[in-house]
């Protein structure tokens, strides 16, 4: 049935040439996702993705791919079109006949399809500090890419996706209801996130009162959305762009640092392990604003280690209110696993409060 659906997919986007091969990719977990490879008459081969949209996740198919064909009509009016590469610079998806960025199958299953970007590898682990400057590069010329994009039209795919003041008023919710008999075991955990509840909201504050410019944000910033080319070792393209909606510059920042300078592993049980890799701070930060400085604003920048700090506070009070939920959201392995999680994102955090200071005077450094 798959393979069915995949011919007729193939068929509504027009993919070029004789059908060679099809690969399931399975890197992803939301989304179902296919790279299909044809052969042209030339001889030469091209590779499309074709992916079938989670619509319990995305409720808005139409709206998803309004936002993602608006942003990625405004990056194609960023390269040279005769530039041999200019296919691999942003994700290039296709249209059908009627004109849809959608193709909708007899079930009423929404797919869509790209230009699959060859010689290039998303990376999960940092092996080289070298990636994680790359990524910084990468997603900070995609925020300056998408400056001069009115943000206001974009929908939020993902409602109050990073509204800390909602997501601390569920976990109020979470703590009251206690649906899973757990929140007496930790008491402390939620003292913490209770002692901070000022500071969740500080950015959407700064937003409100116009110090903050509302911008394009990509949402979902770790290192494996951004592709490196597999020769010259540079970041070439943003990917995985669903989440792309209205934000501030300091989410992506943020979730980046949270992300990719902590010096331990997601659900690491040993809390010694987790610190903030200063030297990866400051190689991301420096990275990402070699490409998108001059498109932000002094405040943005300065705010930056407050991004960090809020992003990190927001995911550790996720993993804990699923926890008191009785683990509804988070795939778990074992039943202490979201409070492990949010051990390691607390634990991350006081490592971020305590040298907050250091990494306010790098920021400011570079402006």
């Amino acid at each position: 049935m798959v393979f069915a659906d995949l011919e007729n997919v193939s068929k509504a986007f027009g993919h070029e040439g004789s059908f060679k091969s099809l690969e399931e990719i399975r890197a992803g977990h939301i989304n179902c996702t296919y790279k299909l490879t044809f052969t042209r008459q030339s001889g030469e081969e091209i590779a499309y993705i074709v992916q079938k949209i989670n619509t319990v996740a995305f409720r808005d198919p139409d709206g998803l791919m309004n936002n993602i064909g608006l942003v990625t009509e405004h990056l194609a009016n960023k390269f040279d079109r005769n530039d041999p590469e200019y296919n691999r610079r942003f994700l290039h998806f296709l249209k059908t006949e009627e004109g849809s960025y959608i193709y909708r199958d007899g079930n009423g299953g929404c797919w869509r399809s790209y230009i699959y970007v060859d010689n290039a590898t998303a990376h999960n682990f940092i092996s080289d500090p070298r990636l994680f400057y790359e990524s910084g590069k990468g997603f900070g010329a995609f925020q300056k890419q998408l400056s001069d994009f009115p943000a206001e039209q974009l929908i939020e795919t993902i409602p109050n996706f990073h509204n800390t003041k909602k997501r601390f008023v569920d976990f109020v919710a979470a703590v009251a209801e206690d649906k899973a008999g757990r929140a007496k075991e930790v008491e402390q955990e939620i003292d913490f996130f209770f002692e901070r509840r000022k500071m969740m909201g500080e950015i959407i504050d700064k937003m409100n009162a116009g110090i903050l410019p509302m911008r394009v944000t990509h949402n979902d910033t770790k290192l494996n959305n951004v592709l490196i080319d597999d020769t010259t070792k540079e970041a070439i393209c943003v990917i995985d762009l669903d989440t792309v909606m209205p934000g501030s510059a300091l989410y992506d920042y943020g979730d980046s640092i949270r992300f990719g300078a902590c010096t331990a592993t997601e659900d690491e049980s040993d809390l010694s392990k987790v610190d903030v890799d200063l030297e990866l701070f400051k190689l991301y930060t420096k990275g990402y604003l070699e490409e998108s400085g001059d498109a932000l604003t002094k405040d943005e920048i300065h705010y930056f280690p407050l991004g960090a700090k809020i992003m990190t506070c927001e995911v550790a009070m996720r993993f804990l209110t699923d926890y008191l939920n009785g683990d509804v959201y988070f795939k778990i392995r074992y039943p202490e696993h979201n409070l492990v999680r949010a051990r390691v994102q607390m634990k991350l955090l006081t490592a971020i409060e305590a040298k907050f200071d250091e990494m306010t005077a790098y920021v400011d450094s570079l402006i």
